[in-house]
């Protein structure tokens, strides 16, 4: 890192330069990467919304993921995908409600 004053070499992430003092911009943030969460869906839910936030997390349609999920559950005796289902319901948190839209105020309403 160069001092903006002095122009000299400091440490990277130092506040003040050793040389002259002078106080150093701070650092750009960094990006937050976009970080996905395993939660169940608290708006398209329909039993307790386990699917739905499976299909968040993985990027797919949830009727999808539901389907799939029916037939897993037939095709391996009915109880492994019933298990698992309540075991995903009691581990996986809630994911919060989206906030309501601000209303729009009288004169910017769309015609």
């Amino acid at each position: 890192m160069i001092c903006a004053n002095c122009q000299r070499e400091i440490v990277p992430g130092s506040n003040f330069c050793y040389y002259c003092g002078a106080r150093q911009a701070p650092p750009p943030p960094r990006p937050v990467m976009g970080q996905r969460y395993l939660m169940r869906s608290a708006t398209n839910k329909r039993i307790a919304g386990v699917c739905a936030g499976f299909a968040d997390y993985l990027g797919l349609d949830p009727a999808l993921v539901r389907i799939l999920w029916v037939l897993l559950t037939f095709f391996t005796a009915i109880f492994p995908g019933i298990i698992l289902y309540i075991i995903s319901w009691l581990i996986m948190p809630m994911a919060p409600y989206p906030l309501p839209a601000a209303p729009q105020p009288a004169g910017d309403q769309p015609r």
